[in-house]
This record gives C-alpha cells, sequence and structure tokens, in this order.
C-alpha cells in the first residue's frame, strides 16, 4: 500500500462574510483546482453573538451545492420555494442548488452562546448546473458511526467508509465526508481511491501527517476574542476529511492533491487548517 504525500497545509484565514459574521476560511474564491470539485470551505467558530447573530440573510445560489455541519448551536433556514427549519448540533444540511434559489441562514448559538459549524461548497458538473433544487436534512442520531479498538471515532456523513454507509445520497461529485476523532498518540491510515481529490481539516488538536514538514499547530483559542470550545486539556484531535472525484471523473492519480490523514500523531488544541496532498 503506498501513501500519498501532502503537498500542502493552509491556516485558515479570518474572513467577515454574510451580514458581519466573524469566521474562518480555509480555501476559496482563488484557484481552487486542487481542491476540485470543492469551491470553499468556512469554519464558522464563535462565542461573542454579536459576531454571529447577523447571520446570511436572503442570497442566490446556483450550479453549486452547499454543505452546513453544525456542531454547537442551530442554524435556521428559509429558502423561495417555501422550505424552513432548523439544523442542531451533529446534524447535516446538503443543499443542490441547481438551476438557482435564494435561501437565508441565521446562526444562532447554544444556550452558553457558543456557534460553531461548517459550510463547504461543491461544484455541480455542467450536465447538472440546471437540475431543480432540492434540500436533504438529516439529524445527528441518522448518521453512523464507526469505533475502532484504539479508540477512533468516525462518522460517516456520506459515503462509504470503514462498512458503514452515509446517509446522504445522489450526489454528483460522489463524495466521502467523514467526521474524525483520534486519540492522542495514536496513528491512522485512512485509504484514499487514486481518482479523487482529497483534504483533511484540523478543527480541533493537532496531528503530523505523512511527509509533513512536522505537527501542524491548529489554536481554537487566542485570537479574535475566540475561546476554546473544548476544555484545554482534552488533547485528542477532531477533524474532517473529504474526497471526491474530479470533475473529469477519473483523472489520473498524479493529479490528486490531497491525502486523506495518512498518518497523524497527535497533541494539543491550536486552531484550525487544512492539510492537502
Amino acid at each position: 500500500m503506498s501513501i500519498r504525500p501532502i503537498k500542502r497545509i493552509i491556516e485558515a484565514k479570518p474572513t467577515l462574510e454574510g451580514a458581519g459574521v466573524h469566521l474562518r476560511r480555509a480555501f476559496g474564491f482563488g484557484n481552487t483546482s486542487e481542491f476540485d470539485p470543492f469551491l470553499l470551505l468556512d469554519d464558522f467558530r464563535n462565542d461573542i453573538p454579536e459576531d454571529y447573530l447577523a447571520g446570511f440573510p436572503w442570497h442566490p445560489h446556483r450550479g453549486v451545492e452547499t454543505i452546513t455541519y453544525v456542531l454547537a448551536g442551530t442554524v435556521e433556514h428559509a429558502d423561495s420555494l417555501g422550505n424552513h427549519g432548523a439544523i442542531g448540533a451533529g446534524d447535516i444540511q446538503w443543499m443542490t442548488a441547481g438551476q438557482g434559489i435564494i435561501h437565508q441562514e441565521m446562526p444562532k448559538g447554544d444556550p452558553v452562546g457558543q456557534m460553531h459549524g461548517f459550510q463547504l461548497w461543491a461544484n455541480l458538473p455542467a450536465s447538472l448546473k440546471m437540475t431543480p433544487p432540492r434540500y436533504q436534512e438529516v439529524k445527528a442520531v441518522e448518521i453512523p458511526e464507526v469505533v475502532e479498538d484504539d479508540g477512533t471515532r468516525a462518522r460517516i456523513v456520506c459515503g462509504n467508509f470503514w462498512g458503514k454507509r452515509g446517509p446522504i445520497e445522489g450526489i454528483a461529485a460522489d463524495p466521502t465526508y467523514i467526521d474524525v476523532t483520534v486519540p492522542p498518540g495514536k496513528r491512522k491510515t485512512l485509504p484514499v481511491e487514486t481518482n479523487r481529490h482529497s483534504f483533511t481539516y484540523v478543527f480541533s488538536g493537532s496531528g503530523k501527517f505523512c511527509n509533513a514538514s512536522g505537527p501542524l499547530a491548529v489554536p481554537t483559542e487566542g485570537s479574535n476574542g475566540l475561546r476554546p470550545l473544548h476544555r484545554p486539556q482534552q488533547i485528542t484531535a477532531h477533524l474532517f476529511c473529504l474526497t471526491a472525484v474530479t470533475k473529469s471523473q477519473c483523472r489520473p492519480a498524479k493529479t490528486a492533491f490531497a491525502s486523506c490523514l495518512s498518518r497523524a500523531s497527535l497533541s494539543r488544541n491550536r486552531w484550525p487548517g487544512t492539510a492537502q496532498s
């Protein structure tokens, strides 16, 4: 078995989005060919309500899919088709914009004011750009979880992994989306097909990836007023990994850019970063 090398490590950057939401952007609105078909990844975490309550009022999407994953707090949503609802901790909303939709997403903190979630954008192939819009909303209890003997946990949102299949179906890029928790000091190797782009986003703890120059610092404290969402003494690393076939669907392995957490030896909480290979 060969290990795909890490090509690049990126630290998420502070960004203002929507009506003034303070968040971190891992990638997006630039050259995203290395992440194809993914276009953008935002990490919106905060415990200062005035920094996120303005939310993301009515705005359009077309030709893409947006994936919202909530870890703390809730996100209330509504759209021009009359759909509305809320997703909470552990829930997923997968929206296929297709030929066009107008919607809004309004984050609300948990009882102590903390809000944490992610939004990922995925491109649709040309043949599906004008498909009718749709929602897939999945509650936390519907997402299967696998626990390895060493304590590693994986929640499978989409795709097949470790003998389980995620509940999100019918996605053009055939993605695998997993939320992984690796105990401190453990080493894991995760399979990635050679015709897939892949990246891993570390949002708590830290990891040393195969062929990386050293442990990747990913602080969750001391930046822009953010305080830890996890206890400082907790040194388990939390990350999610996404893989998807490229737009050509069968691009050769030499163009694949992100190894999905090839190996990791884990240490303390820092700020988030993305590894791609």
